[in-house]
């Protein structure tokens, strides 16, 4: 930063200062643990009941800082910082699986408005009955795809059905895709002829103008497969001009793992939304726990984990290092 020629590139420049300033404040949050941490050590070495007590009280509190630092010291990936795609689509089980691929979407929703994140809704698929097909949004706010990535895989409800007139237990699954927006996508080169652009009138909640035009747009990038689709914006151009921007995101992902192959190792347990595959269960009968199969994580609120209480699955995975 005390070089000459800091500022001839000014984008660079402001990158630095932004990776200075998180440092200074991880180092600074640090130092004043260190200081709390000590400080009360110091209170026990003193050995009297009020001292003794006066940091014993404050253990826990200082447990939770603790944590919140590890946590922060992990997020240092790559892309962690960045706004994350995030896509839900609903596997087997019919009409229950799309309800509870929209049960999720909520699950996600009411988390990130308690991180005070911005959802974005990019494409929504209704299910024929209840719920949706499918859904991609975008979340927007520091450090959402470095919290969400661990979220990537099958996730399986057990439950009453409330769509089964018999009231049995049925199970259903939907899968989670996340993928960081990425700056640099803008940097990705993609051919016309590897495009194949479709145009179609817009489903679900909209406008007038977005639902009687042919506005939304599904782009099909034909050599790795990649589709996206847009129709939330209220033109053709725009939700054009978004699905460019996801689909380059996914393209840079893509180089970032360096071939297909890698990426669909990484997605493998994926393919199959269905038995066997999932990353978390949420069973509400006939007793109601929700588990994460990686971690061992567990929680017997499913109603409070549905609410977007997902903090403490989300950091143990982080912890493990698994993802």
């Amino acid at each position: 930063m005390n070089d000459s020629h800091f500022w001839d590139n000014k984008k660079q420049s402001e990158k630095t200062i932004s990776e200075f300033n998180e440092l200074n404040s991880l180092l600074t949050d640090v130092k004043s643990l260190k200081e709390e941490i000590d400080f009360y050590l110091e209170l026990l070495q003193d050995n009297t009941f009020d001292e003794i007590e006066t940091a014993e009280n404050e253990i826990e509190n200082i447990a939770k800082k603790l944590n919140a630092l590890e946590i922060k010291i992990l997020l240092n990936g790559e892309y962690d910082k960045n706004d994350a795609i995030l896509e839900i689509h609903a596997g087997a089980g019919g009409t229950e699986a799309c309800d509870w691929a929209n049960m999720l979407y909520r699950m996600y929703a009411r988390w990130a408005e308690k991180h005070h994140y911005k959802v974005e809704v990019v494409d929504e698929q209704p299910g024929l009955e209840a719920g949706i097909k499918s859904i991609s949004v975008i979340i927007k706010g520091l450090y959402a795809y470095g919290y969400l990535k661990g979220e990537k895989g099958v996730h399986r409800l057990v439950r009453i059905s409330p769509f089964d007139s018999g009231k049995r237990r049925h199970t259903s699954f939907a899968a989670v895709e996340v993928t960081p927006v990425t700056e640099f996508s803008e940097d990705i080169q993609i051919e016309e002829k590897d495009l194949r652009i479709d145009v179609f009138r817009s489903t679900g909640a909209g406008g007038q103008g977005v639902n009687t035009t042919d506005s939304a747009v599904r782009i099909t990038h034909l050599p790795t497969k990649i589709v996206v689709t847009c129709q939330n914006e209220r033109s053709q151009i725009q939700n054009k001009e978004k699905c460019m921007q996801i689909l380059k995101s996914k393209l840079l992902e893509l180089q970032r793992l360096e071939n297909v192959s890698k990426l669909e190792e990484i997605k493998g347990e994926q393919k199959k939304i269905d038995f066997g595959s999932q990353i978390r269960s949420y069973v509400m009968c006939p007793y109601t726990l929700v588990k994460d199969s990686r971690t061992g994580t567990e929680s017997t609120n499913v109603s409070k984990v549905l609410d977007g209480d997902i903090d403490k699955f989300i950091e143990d995975n982080l912890k493990g290092a698994k993802i």
